[in-house]
């Protein structure tokens, strides 16, 4: 069917390549691509001798010209961006400049502020429909599935949804004191900014962490979770109808958050660069570099994840509720690729929008938000690899 440049080796990438050799008729050959080759080989040898072919290179994923370059020997007919969300844009002007498909699971951000705002990919847009090409944004679990999960619900329960809560949920113990489960840069800036929900046609903005609530979860009970913001809330508010709010809510124990305050307290998580004995270092970066490194959690953890989404809406006149999560366990996801479940949840929707995209299931040109697209395909993709949802038409999880 095809071949597929996969640009990044961390957990996420690791699951991809796991998932993608899974399906060799559609993914015929695929190369592994990162600044650090070696982790590329690894992977290879972890997975040479099926029926896809893989092979391995060195690229900066910087700079447009290297990228080019490799492009252009490769001749993917898809780039799967599963490198540093700062990285986006350059892959997207190799792209273009190539005229390959292209996917990512995290909106592009600027290196020297979080900013979390899809307004620089979605410049691309016309670029993208001139040279005839599909860029699809975000196709992980959050922001993803929760787009694919919103656009299924819209099509097929509700003629108008009025609100939207998405529940991130991860309710796995590595045993660290403390450790992020997946990038520490991307995770604390996150969890540090100012909190964002959508309501009546506005943001409204909230401190760091200052709304609470308590959910009693399917499969790993009552859990504290406090609202963030996340960037799908952007592309959602545009793209479903009828939306008066949308919320997002992730899961923190009181344990990581007291370790946070104190690394805030004292300035690690700044992204601001101070000068050390001659160097200039970000504590940030300095703090990434000390922390457990997410990819060698798997092994660690045990316990489930359940993110799913809550709408409320209107059907033929009458008000409708609707829940559909998925639950994950992060050791049955280790045995399968050997990555706990938060690169799992992320790496297998990558996988399958880049499916969606090489069966021409999801082909036009321009650039798109996941929840554009017909979600049923999607949908039983996802029964079908390793992330079967579930459905509940009377959830408690209602304030």
């Amino acid at each position: 069917m095809g071949k597929a440049l996969i640009i990044g080796a961390g957990g996420v990438a690791s699951v991809v390549v796991h998932k993608c050799c899974q399906v060799p008729d559609v993914f015929e050959e695929i190369c592994i691509a990162s600044r650090t080759k070696s982790k590329c080989d690894a992977l290879k040898e972890k997975l040479d001798g099926g029926r896809t072919k893989i092979q391995t290179a060195q690229v900066d994923a910087d700079n447009v010209a290297e990228l080019v370059a490799l492009i252009n020997e490769f001749k993917p007919d898809i780039v799967i961006n599963v490198a540093l969300p700062y990285q986006d844009l350059t892959i997207m002007d190799a792209c273009l400049e190539t005229r390959v498909d292209y996917m990512d699971t995290a909106n592009y951000e600027p290196l020297d502020t979080a900013k979390f705002e899809y307004k620089w990919q979605w410049a691309y847009k016309e670029k993208f429909e001139e040279a005839g090409i599909t860029a699809l944004l975000g196709s992980g679990f959050d922001p993803g599935v929760t787009g694919v999960f919103s656009a299924y619900a819209l099509k097929h329960y509700f003629d108008e949804i009025h609100s939207i809560d998405i529940v991130d949920a991860n309710a796995g113990d590595h045993g660290y004191p403390f450790a992020t489960n997946f990038n520490p840069e991307i995770n604390i800036r996150e969890i540090t900014a100012n909190g964002r929900y959508w309501e009546n046609g506005e943001f409204v903005e909230t401190q760091p962490l200052e709304m609470k609530r308590v959910y009693d979860l399917p499969e790993i009970g009552p859990k504290d979770v406090y609202l963030l913001y996340h960037e799908e809330l952007e592309s959602l508010a545009k793209n479903i109808t009828g939306i008066k709010k949308i919320r997002f809510w992730m899961t923190f124990s009181e344990k990581y958050l007291t370790h946070l305050r104190v690394l805030e307290n004292v300035g690690m998580t700044s992204i601001e660069p101070i000068d050390f004995e001659g160097q200039q270092i970000v504590p940030l970066q300095f703090l990434k570099a000390v922390l457990p490194d997410p990819a060698s959690l798997g092994p660690r953890t045990k316990g489930k994840t359940n993110i799913g989404c809550i709408y409320q809406g209107i059907k033929d006149g009458e008000p409708k509720t609707y829940y559909v999560y998925n639950v994950c366990d992060h050791q049955e996801c280790y045995r399968e690729v050997g990555s706990q479940a938060i690169s799992y949840t992320t790496g297998v929707p990558a996988m399958i929008g880049a499916m969606m995209i090489l069966t021409g299931k999801w082909k036009k040109p321009g650039v798109f938000n996941i929840e554009e697209f017909d979600p049923d395909p999607f949908m039983e993709a996802l029964n079908k690899h390793g992330l079967p949802w579930h459905e509940d038409f009377n959830p408690t999880l209602i304030d």
